[in-house]
């Protein structure tokens, strides 16, 4: 039976270029395509459930790192993420790595290859094109300090776009301050904390505080 897949990404042409090239291999199944990670995380639980999914990174609203953070939480690894990116930083491969994605391609990458990396990922490999192994590689030679398994993986704040202040009232909130008192300490008015407070809500797509630490607890933000 062919893999069911769904394509996300911002850029309209590339969706379009893209699916009618896979259309041509029998081994894959188109589901449904996506403009950024909300429209995924609106889309999924309408459609039949995809096996892989070609990701995108840089994307408004919510970028591929961002969704596949959220996939993997919500699906607990059931969807199968390959980032197909022009980015190649090593930053982003490590993030990728981190929220989850299971390959990394670039998307100049010929169909048949990337027909092939998701029936590798499906088998349980890491198909990755390879100018991003090779940083992959040398990024692991440099960890001074690897974690143990990949629960102990964390996501850096700029993940999810958070500056310098909102990273502060963040960790602020962990520490238990209310508005005033955060406020008073970073002499801000009790307004700005709550409009900053109200951007790392949206940001971290939560919708409580209690929500927001511990996300900042699981990613090692906060003590």
């Amino acid at each position: 039976m062919p893999v069911k897949i769904a394509l996300i990404d911002d850029n309209p042409k590339l969706l379009r270029s893209l699916s009618q090239n896979l259309a041509f291999f029998s081994e894959v199944k188109l589901i449904f395509m996506a403009n950024n990670g909300l429209d995924l995380l609106t889309k999924l639980p309408q459609n039949p459930l995809p096996e892989v999914l070609l990701m995108d990174i840089e994307m408004p609203e919510m970028n591929g790192i961002q969704a596949s953070f959220e996939i993997n939480q919500r699906y607990n690894g059931q969807i199968k993420i390959i980032m197909l990116t022009v980015l190649d930083q090593e930053d982003k491969i490590f993030a990728a790595i981190q929220a989850g994605a299971s390959g990394y391609l670039l998307k100049d990458e010929k169909p048949a290859k990337i027909v092939n990396a998701i029936e590798e990922v499906i088998q349980g490999g890491v198909p990755m094109s390879a100018s991003v192994a090779q940083k992959t590689l040398t990024l692991l030679r440099n960890q001074t300090s690897q974690p143990q398994s990949a629960s102990e993986l964390s996501l850096s704040p700029e993940v999810f776009d958070l500056t310098a202040r909102e990273i502060e009232i963040l960790q602020a909130i962990a520490a238990g301050l209310s508005y005033k008192q955060i406020a008073e300490k970073l002499f801000i008015s009790d307004k700005t904390v709550k409009k900053h407070t109200e951007n790392v809500y949206a940001k971290l797509h939560v919708h409580s505080k209690y929500e927001a630490i511990k996300l900042a607890e699981r990613n090692k933000w906060v003590k």
